[in-house]
């Protein structure tokens, strides 16, 4: 049995995703404001699954066929046709235990696409709710890693790469790492990790969330560590709880 380790890479951008080989690998989709986090606090919260879909006139028709919540959001507000949002706190136990949650968002849907399309083995979701289960999952598999930051319209966010970062402080001893950016990444998250809050207005999505629409209490979730520590893993078209 070979000792090398598997590789981590980190991808800032989907813009990037082309330029990394997903063929074997292990992509975490990243999109910690807000679809990454909503997804983990449903699934923690009783979600049966969560489809993720490019579109929302496909959300709402799968939603009807599987008996499902169709949301979503364009441009961080809730996207014309939908009733329900991206936001992870609207998914309480009450509301989402053993339903279908069909979610489509301006940046994270699209990304995990993108990973499928360019044959990723297995793919799974990340956000700081649950940074513990998708480390513990990525050192047990044992495979080549790419972290994969959902950005904004394929440009750099920062909270995505914080989020990155947070992940190879916890687990770079299992890995080879030589990559520009997931040195960044983890430079930029110790430079930030004891008051990611108070870090949080200096950034641009932060502004375009709460500024517009008021969800501060969205970023303090997004933004807590290990708040609904799940798995999502993707199989055959759901997220799951893995």
């Amino acid at each position: 049995m070979s000792s090398q380790k598997p590789t981590l890479f980190t991808c800032l951008s989907p813009a990037l995703l082309h330029l990394y080989d997903l063929k074997g690998a292990v992509v975490v989709i990243i999109d910690v404001f807000r679809a990454t986090s909503t997804i983990a606090y449903a699934l923690n919260n009783g979600a049966k699954c969560v489809i993720p879909v490019d579109s929302v006139p496909k959300a709402v028709a799968l939603s009807k066929n599987v008996n499902g919540i169709a949301a979503g959001e364009r441009d961080g507000k809730i996207a014309e046709g939908l009733e329900h949002g991206n936001s992870p706190l609207e998914y309480h136990p009450e509301f989402i235990k053993d339903r279908t949650l069909v979610l489509t968002t301006t940046n994270g849907t699209r990304l995990l696409q993108m990973a499928l399309d360019n044959q990723a083995e297995t793919i799974i979701t990340g956000s700081f709710p649950n940074l513990g289960a998708v480390c513990d999952f990525l050192i047990k598999e044992n495979k080549n890693v790419v972290l994969g930051c959902a950005g904004w319209k394929d440009r750099y966010n920062l909270e995505d790469t914080l989020f990155a970062g947070a992940v190879i402080n916890r687990i770079k001893e299992y890995f080879t790492i030589h990559c520009d950016s997931s040195l960044t990444a983890e430079n930029m998250y110790l430079q930030q990790q004891d008051d990611l809050i108070g870090f949080a207005p200096k950034l641009t999505h932060y502004h375009r969330l709460v500024e517009r629409f008021g969800l501060i209490e969205d970023i303090r979730f997004c933004l807590t560590e290990n708040a609904a520590n799940v798995l999502p893993l993707y199989k055959e078209g759901l997220l799951i709880r893995g």
